[in-house]
């Protein structure tokens, strides 16, 4: 399983309207595309967004979804809400066991 950690920093005074388009759209198609959203946590000041998603095959399978007719047709684009994105791509390593 790979695991992808998405960062953004909102523009001020958009959170709540970029929270509400990338829950009705974002969402919904990744989730169509076989991805997992693990969660999405903000700072005190909403500025800063980051979410985790997962699924196997990642890289081939996020390819497949911005190249997606669906992904296409988002309009208007959610990231004109944003200044920065970065992406990590992470594996999973085991946890030791509790004794």
């Amino acid at each position: 399983m790979d695991y992808q950690l998405r960062d953004y920093d909102v523009k001020p005074g958009v959170f709540d309207e970029f929270i509400a388009e990338w829950a009705a759209n974002i969402v919904p198609l990744r989730r169509k595309f076989g991805f997992t959203v693990e969660g999405a946590w903000t700072n005190s000041d909403r500025t800063r967004f980051v979410w985790m998603l997962s699924r196997d095959d990642f890289e081939a399978a996020d390819r497949e979804y911005y190249a997606s007719p669906e992904r296409a047709g988002l309009t208007p684009d959610i990231a004109r809400h944003l200044t920065r994105i970065d992406t990590t791509l992470l594996q999973a390593i085991p946890l030791p066991e509790d004794k």
